[in-house]
């Protein structure tokens, strides 16, 4: 049996539900503001700083000698430490001089003799000009008597001569090393027979003052000969051209040094100039051989803004760092980037003196959020001040002091 409800009481009833409905729902509450983000902030460093490039070279020395026999003989003698420092003339080896000696000895008595002879002709000429007066004698005869003294002076030159050849050979019996410097080891020892200008008995080196080689690309060449002819630094020509160095155990580049030669041009195969520096080496710390890294100053010193790296972000391949204006709200702010002068990262263009930019919080801030900004010190540039050494590193490396 089907039961149907009256038209006005399911009008009354549908009614109701809908205002309990009403009654039941809940009014949205209102969403409470976001408090600021905090983030530290650090103004950039202004000092003063110059532009370098960097190179890779290889520690020669400035004078390396190859000590060879100049006689023939049997070595007797060994007079130094293998790998010792020695000066120059500082007696090495000594080869067996005896018969040396003796070939000097019958020079000299040869000598005698020819000035014996000599004597004899001087004599027979003056009386053979004598008798010429009075027509003693032909005039072929006083040619003749002056023909044997002419030759007589002659002998004895050439007897003169062998003496000096023979107290040569004596001398080179004694070898002396022909630079200051340090030795390598033995290349023959006592018993051995040496050949003249043959056998090599060792090598020296010199150690104070050392050579660095290092090759320049040609466009860093191209830039600073552009700088030259505008006048900005004088060419190496004109001035000593200052060159640092740093070893592959040290830190910066302790090492301080000039430009002494550059080639005469570039080579084709590489794009590059070869490019040589001397440095100051009384504590030996340069050895032939070693690497090398070489910074070569390509600019006037001049004012720069100096920032941490962790301030730098990428904004589709364009470095920007996130600056707080004065109404402590955050601002993207394309930057062009530099090098990196101990630790900091030179912006040379986008960003100005005194500008609060964000070193810690980047992943919490957007452009337009407010935040609550804590004045640090740039946190690169706090680490070097406290950094023993770090002044003195500054001054070996020429890098400027910061501006106070």
């Amino acid at each position: 049996m089907t039961h149907q409800l009256h038209p006005g009481l399911g009008s009354a009833l549908v009614l109701g539900l809908c205002l309990g409905a009403a009654g039941c729902a809940r009014r949205p509450a209102g969403t409470p503001s976001a408090s600021p983000v905090a983030v530290d902030v650090s103004c950039p460093v202004e000092r003063e700083i110059t532009d370098y490039a960097q190179f890779t070279g290889r520690v020669q020395a400035v004078e390396s000698v190859q000590v060879q026999a100049r006689v023939t003989g049997y070595l007797m003698k060994v007079l130094f430490k293998e790998g010792s420092l020695v000066r120059k003339d500082d007696i090495l080896f000594e080869i067996d001089s005896r018969f040396y000696k003796a070939q000097l000895e019958r020079d000299e008595a040869q000598l005698k003799q020819y000035e014996a002879k000599l004597q004899q002709n001087e004599n027979d000429l003056a009386r053979a000009k004598m008798t010429l007066k009075r027509s003693a004698i032909s005039q072929s005869d006083y040619d003749a008597a002056l023909a044997n003294r002419d030759m007589a002076l002659a002998n004895v030159a050439a007897a003169e001569a062998s003496i000096k050849a023979s107290m040569l050979n004596v001398k080179f019996c004694t070898v002396r090393s022909p630079i200051d410097g340090r030795t390598s080891n033995y290349a023959k020892t006592v018993g051995n027979l040496v050949a003249q200008d043959q056998t090599l008995l060792t090598s020296v080196v010199s150690i104070d003052p050392a050579y660095v080689y290092f090759d320049v690309d040609e466009l860093t060449i191209q830039r600073v000969r552009q700088s030259n002819r505008g006048g900005k630094f004088q060419s190496r020509d004109q001035t000593a051209w200052p060159v640092s160095l740093g070893l592959g155990s040290e830190e910066g580049f302790p090492h301080r040094g000039t430009i002494n030669f550059e080639d005469n041009q570039v080579n084709a195969k590489t794009g590059t100039l070869r490019v040589r520096g001397v440095f100051p080496n009384r504590d030996e710390a340069l050895s032939p051989g070693y690497f090398a890294r070489v910074r070569l100053p390509i600019g006037l010193p001049h004012q720069g803004l100096l920032v941490s790296d962790r301030t730098l972000d990428n904004d589709q391949g364009q470095r920007i760092v996130y600056v707080v204006n004065d109404e402590n709200k955050v601002v993207q702010r394309p930057v062009r980037a530099g090098a990196l002068h101990d630790g900091l990262r030179a912006i040379e263009d986008g960003l100005s003196p005194g500008e609060r930019v964000i070193v810690n919080g980047l992943l919490l801030v957007r452009p337009g959020a407010t935040v609550e900004p804590t004045l640090v010190e740039m946190p690169a540039f706090k680490a070097n001040r406290q950094k023993p050494g770090a002044a003195n590193q500054m001054a070996a490396t020429g890098a400027s002091k910061p501006v106070p």
